[in-house]
């Protein structure tokens, strides 16, 4: 299979950092969730960083959140009509920093 598809909410048209897929699949479970489509990857200095998601801003249509492991960063957009609700669902499930 050939270019994009999606499992569940998630979008797999680009590579996701290790360890963020379960970050991502506990996430799209909310029903407020309505797509996950993660982005570009950078990589970057550091060692022994636990997987770990950073809220960055809202957007048009949700909100940007940063993936980070050890090694890598990854931008990553979540589509939701209430980004508010579903970012303090997520600073309550400790997901997010």
């Amino acid at each position: 299979m050939g270019g994009k598809y999606k499992i569940d909410k998630i979008k797999q048209e680009h590579t996701i950092i290790d360890d963020i897929l379960p970050l991502l699949e506990g996430i799209s479970i909310h029903p407020l969730v309505k797509s996950i489509i993660p982005g570009r990857i950078n990589r970057r200095k550091g060692s022994g960083v636990q997987p770990f998601l950073r809220l960055k801003y809202n957007t048009s249509s949700g909100f940007k959140v940063l993936a980070k492991n050890s090694s890598s960063i990854q931008e990553v957009f979540i589509v939701t009509d209430d980004p508010d609700k579903l970012a303090e669902w997520l600073r309550k499930k400790d997901w997010v920093k």
